[in-house]
């Protein structure tokens, strides 16, 4: 699985997760900064069958005919507040896409295509505008941009309601592939629910509750739009599934839910923080020779090394050495699927918790908090590492100033 932009550096995917920390049963702090990772999916060619013309419902030709009068409606209505993105970063250029949310200029798209831009512009109905950054969620993949429109006028794109789509629903995703500008394909919702992690140098992204569809999504087509049959924003595309390694669309794309996305936009437009559903505990995965080294009575699961005082799960009675191996319906067999199962929640939810402890099955009722306090304690430690790092580099610039004099082995330990 690939996210998508243009001339930029591909995250690394994952496999299961190693364990966090240090150690058999050692953890890491289970919140929307600290992610894992879940095996991609699993792509499986099908055969293909020709219909002779004699043989042919008519009744099919009627509704091809529909769906083509619908795709050209949606089409007119939705492709101009579908933009495309160019960027400048320190490791080059890149396209991606964006969608128009309002008459001021504000955008939304993936982090991956703007967080690290130098420089940007964007396309609209032909005309370049510049862009910068608003803000955004990393560890979402949404950004918003707002474009410089200089008294022009935009059309901003319908918000429709990702929350009611099924499996079969027809979708159109427009962007700019392979940055052919003002681009759109159709097809229909294949999955709802699917879960993903990318990481890559800059970080980790959690992908929860995807939308799988099998209209085609390429490079250049990130934070572009997926709409429904009304021609109303219902996703961001983002990812897609790379069965032969060659980066190419191969059937399986995803995108970000609608009503996630433009909720997490809206807060960052009205520079409010983006929080996440926190559960308060350390964990590392349980696997079958973690299980036999430190004689566990089960082989799966994610073991809780550690508990947040006061945080949600100490409330609801979660000990240090219990192994949880449900939340709600999700299975959790590791610290990564524990991970994704509290993102698939919101701040405020109650959700059940199974867990075993001592051999027996137990379960609690856990209301999962904010990671607020969590963010800024991890932004304090950023901070910290990146004053340390200046430090160190200007005691490098110190001791290379004395080298150049030959007098930098007075500083080397002997």
């Amino acid at each position: 699985m690939k996210r998508i932009d243009t001339n930029q550096s591909q995250p690394r995917q994952t496999g299961l997760w190693k364990g966090v920390l240090g150690g058999a049963v050692a953890g890491a702090a289970v919140s929307a900064s600290l992610v894992a990772a879940l095996m991609g999916p699993t792509v499986l060619a099908g055969n293909t069958t020709t219909q002779h013309p004699a043989t042919i419902d008519q009744s099919a030709v009627s509704t091809a005919s529909s769906e083509t009068s619908v795709a050209e409606a949606v089409a007119a209505k939705c492709l101009p507040s579908v933009v495309a993105v160019n960027v400048t970063t320190a490791e080059g250029e890149g396209i991606g896409s964006g969608v128009i949310l309002d008459t001021e200029g504000n955008i939304i798209t993936n982090w991956h295509v703007a967080g690290d831009a130098e420089s940007m512009t964007v396309t609209i109905d032909g005309q370049t505008y510049d862009a910068t950054l608003v803000g955004g969620d990393a560890s979402s993949d949404i950004a918003v941009i707002k474009a410089n429109l200089n008294g022009a006028i935009v059309t901003p794109i319908e918000v429709g309601d990702s929350s009611t789509l099924v499996p079969g629903d027809w979708v159109m995703t427009l962007g700019s592939p392979l940055g052919l500008d003002q681009s759109v394909s159709t097809g229909i919702v294949s999955a709802l629910y699917r879960n993903q992690l990318m990481a890559d140098t800059s970080g980790n992204t959690l992908y929860t509750n995807l939308i799988q569809v099998d209209a085609a999504i390429n490079g250049g087509n990130s934070g572009g739009a997926l709409v429904n049959d009304q021609g109303q924003l219902v996703g961001i595309n983002s990812l897609l599934a790379d069965a032969g390694g060659t980066g190419s669309f191969s059937g399986i794309g995803f995108a970000i839910p609608g009503n996630y996305a433009v909720d997490i936009a809206n807060k960052v437009i009205a520079g409010e923080q983006v929080t996440h559903a926190y559960i308060g505990l350390s964990c590392a995965t349980v696997n079958e020779q973690t299980a036999q080294t430190n004689t566990l009575s089960v082989d799966s699961g994610a073991y809780v090394a550690e508990i947040a005082q006061g945080g949600p799960a100490d409330a609801a009675g979660i000990q240090v050495g219990d192994i949880i191996t449900k939340i709600g319906d999700l299975e959790v067999t590791s610290a990564d699927s524990l991970l994704l199962a509290v993102r698939s929640n919101s701040v405020g939810d109650t959700v059940n918790v199974e867990y075993v402890r001592d051999g027996q099955t137990l379960s609690a009722n856990v209301t999962l908090g904010s990671d607020e306090q969590l963010q800024a304690q991890q932004e304090e430690e950023a901070k910290a590492r990146k004053e340390q790092e200046q430090q160190q580099l200007e005691q490098w610039q110190q001791f290379n100033q004395f080298d150049q004099f030959g007098q930098f082995d007075q500083f080397l330990p002997y």
